[in-house]
């Protein structure tokens, strides 16, 4: 394919390229050349690729220069955007009002974590252009605060992430609500299965478009995996932050507890960091990533779906303190680094129980990650064995066999014990008998159902003994 060189022959009105100029763009980024034209003849389009590639601004162009050119005489929904998460709606809500600063089109963005109100006022006046999460928008339809009938252009982003997060269903929802006639693109950073049955069922007549990294890593990041222990990771990246003099970096954490539990383990170290997550208020969201841009927040601790959404040019470190599961997560990762032409460096911690991601992750690099294992807290048991397959290690396969050995055998040793108590109970009870004070029947038959109620021999007697008294 012949590439275009600049903005002015994608075929964009005056007005987009008017603030195009304003936000300092010069020439049009793979994705750009590649779906903005097809976009605008009516197309489909089925995209792979990263956040950080101009993907945005390769659907947000066209949507705008279509409408521009159509004359709608109702203020209804005419383009719908669905993202997984509230930052990176935010952020392409940001995009459209940069574009269409000369343009008479509104747009406004909705997610949940917030009071509906204010977006409910809005709404009710009138939109052109809607960017939402699927929860809030579904919940605001059910209300009839929202109407998507007349939608002419749906765009579906991070696909991968939504199916991540268990949206499906409320796409599917979504999908049955919007009009059979529509222009559709599908955004996805990777693309299994389940993303290429999804788009089948969305897409008509697509023009698909890859610009993943195709087993590839910028080339302005030094990476490097280090082997350690599980338990020895944060002596380690407190080592490295405070060695390095470390100004502004992400830590990506597999769980939102894990990075909840960092952010206080490296304040007891002496080091002010903060976390962001799907559990975290959408005030409290916003605060730490404008925290982050701004520079008073120097480590920030995320995981991987709510980093989708942040767009930081000066990160000079990115630390996989825990290594991701899918291996194209790896490379997402370490890719909010060495932006806008600079250096950046990326960190991988490797655990016993992570040799096998590993494996995984350099099978889609195409290449080994650089080891170094002059560290003091090298652990030569977490490096990859000889032939080791991707994903998890083989270990835990007889690890959860020795979990349910020791259960069986706790189980057994249990059934032992309670055997030998029952017969030392008996002996007592029979030789001092007439040291005890009398009991009733009906007491004798409580202990016997309340503390051997396992054994049905003795339930049986206890019951016999009821039925006699």
């Amino acid at each position: 394919m012949i590439f275009l060189s600049t903005f002015q022959t994608l075929g964009l009105s005056p007005n987009i390229l008017k603030a195009i100029e304003d936000e300092g763009y010069q020439t049009p980024t793979p994705i750009q050349q590649q779906a903005i034209p097809p976009l605008l003849d009516g197309r489909d389009v089925l995209a792979i690729a990263q956040t950080g590639t101009g993907k945005t601004a390769a659907f947000s162009l066209p949507v705008l220069e279509i409408m521009n050119n159509k004359r709608h005489s109702n203020k209804s929904i005419k383009a719908l955007i669905l993202s997984p998460t509230r930052e990176l709606a935010a952020q392409i809500d940001q995009r459209f009002s940069a574009y269409s600063t000369h343009m008479n089109i509104s747009h406004m963005v909705i997610f949940g974590g917030v009071k509906q109100g204010p977006q409910v006022r809005k709404l009710s006046r009138g939109v052109d252009i809607l960017v939402a999460t699927p929860g809030r928008l579904l919940d605001l339809i059910g209300q009839g605060h929202i109407d998507i009938s007349n939608v002419e252009f749906f765009v579906l982003d991070e696909a991968d992430r939504m199916l991540d997060m268990g949206f499906i269903r409320d796409i599917r929802k979504v999908l049955q609500i919007l009009p059979k006639k529509r222009q559709n693109l599908l955004f996805s950073a990777t693309m299994p299965k389940t993303i290429a049955e999804l788009a089948d069922s969305i897409l008509k007549n697509a023009i698909t478009i890859d610009v993943s990294p195709k087993q590839k890593t910028v080339k302005r990041i030094t990476q490097k995996v280090m082997f350690v222990r599980k338990a020895d990771k944060r002596r380690l990246l407190v080592k490295i932050i405070k060695a390095e003099k470390v100004a502004c970096a992400i830590v990506f954490t597999r769980t939102k507890h894990g990075a909840n539990r960092l952010v206080k383990q490296l304040a007891q170290s002496g080091i002010d960091a903060s976390a962001i997550h799907g559990n975290k208020s959408q005030g409290a969201r916003t605060r730490t990533l404008a925290g982050f841009k701004s520079g008073d927040i120097k480590i920030l601790v995320a995981t991987d779906i709510a980093s989708r959404g942040i767009d930081v040019d000066d990160v000079t470190h990115v630390f996989n303190y825990d290594l991701p599961n899918e291996p194209e997560s790896y490379v997402h990762r370490i890719g909010r680094t060495a932006r806008a032409g600079k250096d950046g460096i990326a960190y991988a911690f490797c655990d016993e129980s992570e040799s096998g991601y590993l494996v995984g992750i350099e099978q889609v690099t195409g290449k080994a990650i650089p080891r170094d294992e002059s560290h003091e807290f090298h652990y030569p048991n977490a490096i990859p064995k000889p032939g080791q397959k991707a994903g998890k290690i083989k270990e835990k396969k007889n690890s959860k066999q020795n979990n349910r050995n020791k259960n069986n055998n706790s189980r057994n040793n249990n059934s032992n014990r309670r055997n030998n108590n029952s017969n030392n109970k008996k002996k007592p009870s029979q030789k001092n008998n007439h040291s005890r004070p009398k009991t009733s029947n009906k007491s004798s038959h409580h202990r016997n159902n309340s503390g051997r109620s396992r054994n049905p021999s003795r339930r049986d007697r206890s019951q016999n003994q009821h039925r006699d008294h």
